[in-house]
């Protein structure tokens, strides 16, 4: 039991084999040493111990919010799903944002935790400090758009008003390794294959109704501090200031130009590094242009709304609407949001600019349930298999019809490439004899920043505990925007402890559970006082920075029990270093190549670990416990990563 602020001290626990709900508290010394969301959620996952097929009825899908979720706090509308990734094999957490964490907080729950495996497909409805399963036979088969306005109807609510849904579609049902969950604003949980674990286990969706319910601050002074604080410093930022240019005006995809004038857009499967890359003698070099899918150029053109999350004063999200033509018929498609990652995997990596069709195509991969990028990148590796003669009948290089098509190829298994891609970029490459056309780390495919152009991200990449990740220590902001201040993209040293640093904090704010956004304008000064407010507690800036960096070193024990270790830090060859394999950047970033070898080298040492392993004493140091409820003993935890 914990009686801190901000917590409901109420946690179900879901079989569903049985078909039985219990309810617990939560653990007072886990509380203040996980945060909550991801911390706690990653604890749980770790209790139940790491030696569980992912798509097997022991492994445990943790619905987590935080202690900042739901309340005032600025930006403090996420929920983090944390479960072990059958796309990685690692432990994972993905978060969306929008309603449905604070909803949950507000319904009286710090968590859903589901294990076990329905008999049949079943929804789970969560009110008033209940959760109630239903059947949801009549919903298999149907896509997350047409499921949510089914479940408005039959549990007597409103979205927007006091009703949230996460559901899958067919990409989960299917166990397609990159399925996701998403929520009723077509928001994600995209990443390392939640919506298949949600599928293995017969949950088409948790629905959660509630009226408003805003958690009280335990020290109201000392959170009305931070929160002026972290307000001032969001108004301020040219990133998150409302209407500057930055997310506000743009979304996310503010970045498509940044990355493309810095030579940081990998593109044609990250065969080069910008759309405008200069290849001589190449028939083959670029002939698209980013610009046309930009955020400036969404904005002008297809624009229609700019809804946004709990307690978010800069509405990133850009809705759109456009009108395409698609297997003869032409198709009218709104959707939110026209994000950049989404718009670089299924456009200029796979070599596509068609602004519309890369809109459907978002729309669809959400309605069907699987991750854009993870897909864009599988479908950008399949257009390299084809050009190589991997494939008879593969995939053209931006054949956005055939791209629209896919997706739902991809999220039914419908043929045999189709089953093949819905496998993952890693084991689909792997099966077609050429591991070296996917650009994934540890079975996750990278996201719209080139590693040769920008080496933070590449040791982000190699070393982020749920596979290659910007999210898990975001050097763009540095590299990129020069927060909190400009470092040189192309410059490898002091990179490993930036990475660390950026993984550490990311830690904390996912397990807040806030938006990374706030950290292009907020720091640590501000991330204690609201917490401390919420809370009740009295820690200093280095007490959440270890907690940060214990939450992150649980993680990678997790892993390592499944027998990740160093070499599994790896990058996809054609950007390494002595590879040769090897393809120098382009353009501002001409004949840079990563120097993985003194990246892991520095990151290892700022991060005390033994060739990407946690060793006894650095556990001891952070308290982490381990024997007993790991589920498997360190010396017996040597197999391989590899599903």
């Amino acid at each position: 039991m914990t009686d801190l602020g901000g917590f409901q001290d109420h946690v179900a626990r879901v079989d569903l084999s049985e078909g039985s709900v219990a309810y617990e508290g939560v653990d007072d010394d886990d509380a203040r040493k996980y945060i909550g969301a991801r911390g706690l959620g990653v604890k749980y996952v770790f209790d139940q111990g790491p030696d569980v097929d992912p798509l097997g009825p022991d492994n445990l899908l943790a619905f987590m919010n935080g202690p900042l979720t739901g309340t005032q706090t600025v930006m403090s509308g996420r929920i983090a799903v944390v479960t072990k990734s059958p796309l990685t094999n690692t432990v994972t957490d993905s978060h969306h944002g929008g309603w449905s964490g604070a909803r949950m907080k507000w319904a009286g729950f710090d968590g859903l935790l589901f294990e076990g495996e329905a008999d049949d497909p079943v929804y789970a409805v969560v009110e008033d400090g209940e959760v109630e399963l239903r059947d949801a036979s009549h919903l298999w088969g149907k896509g997350v758009h047409e499921t949510r306005d089914t479940l408005e109807e039959e549990v007597d609510g409103s979205y927007g008003k006091n009703l949230s849904l996460m559901a899958i579609g067919p990409g989960g049902e299917n166990e397609v390794r990159m399925a996701c969950i998403i929520n009723e604003d077509d928001r994600a949980s995209g990443r390392g294959g939640t919506g298949a674990v949600m599928g293995s286990k017969n949950l088409k969706a948790v629905v959660v109704k509630s009226t408003t319910k805003m958690p009280q601050p335990a020290d109201q002074d000392t959170f009305q501090e931070g929160h002026q604080q972290a307000m001032q410093a969001i108004q301020e930022s040219d990133v998150t200031a409302p209407n500057e240019g930055g997310l506000s005006m743009y979304g996310t995809n503010v970045l498509m130009n940044l990355t493309e004038e810095m030579d940081g857009l990998p593109t044609r499967n990250a065969k080069y590094t910008s759309t405008s890359s200069e290849a001589e003698d190449d028939d083959s070099e670029p002939n698209i242009e980013a610009e046309k899918v930009s955020g400036e150029n969404v904005r002008e053109n297809i624009l229609v709304d700019e809804p946004t999350c709990h307690s978010c004063p800069v509405a990133c999200k850009k809705e759109v609407e456009v009108q395409v033509h698609h297997k003869g018929e032409d198709m009218n498609v709104r959707m939110e949001s026209y994000e950049y990652e989404s718009a670089w995997a299924l456009g200029p990596n796979s070599m596509n600019d068609d602004r519309d069709k890369i809109a459907a195509m978002i729309d669809r991969c959400n309605d069907v349930g699987i991750d854009t990028i993870d897909t864009g990148n599988t479908m950008a590796m399949a257009m390299e298999a084809t050009e190589e003669g991997r494939l008879d009948e593969g995939m053209d290089w931006g054949d956005s019809e055939t791209m629209l098509e896919m997706i739902e190829r991809i999220a039914h298994r419908e043929d045999d490439l189709a089953d093949l891609l819905a496998e993952g970029s890693k084991r689909a490459a792997e099966e077609l004899g050429d591991a070296e056309m996917s650009l994934d780390v540890k079975g996750q495919t990278m996201a719209a920043y080139d590693p040769r152009s920008m080496k933070g991200m590449a040791i982000g990449y190699a070393t982020s505990n749920r596979g290659a990740c910007h999210l898990r220590g975001y050097t763009p902001s540095a590299e990129i925007l020069g927060i909190p201040e400009k470092v040189e993209p192309t410059e490898w040293e002091g990179k490993g402890e930036l990475c660390a640093t950026f993984q550490d904090l990311h830690a904390i704010s996912d397990s807040f559970d806030i938006c990374k956004f706030n950290a292009f304008a907020e720091g640590i000064e501000e991330y204690v006082l609201q917490y401390n407010g919420m809370t009740g507690r009295d820690v200093s800036e280095e007490d959440l920075m270890e907690a940060g960096e214990r939450i992150y070193n649980l993680e990678r024990y997790y892993n390592n029990l499944v027998g990740f270790d160093g070499e599994d830090d790896d990058l996809p060859a054609r950007f390494v270093e002595g590879s040769p394999e090897a393809i120098p950047g382009k353009g501002g970033s001409e004949g840079e190549l990563v120097e993985l070898g003194e990246l892991k080298e520095e990151y290892y040492s700022v991060r005390d670990w033994e060739d990407g392993v946690v060793p006894d004493e650095k556990l001891e140091e952070l308290g982490i416990e381990v024997g007993p409820g790991t589920g498997v003993s360190r010396s017996g935890a040597a197999a391989s990563g590899d599903d």
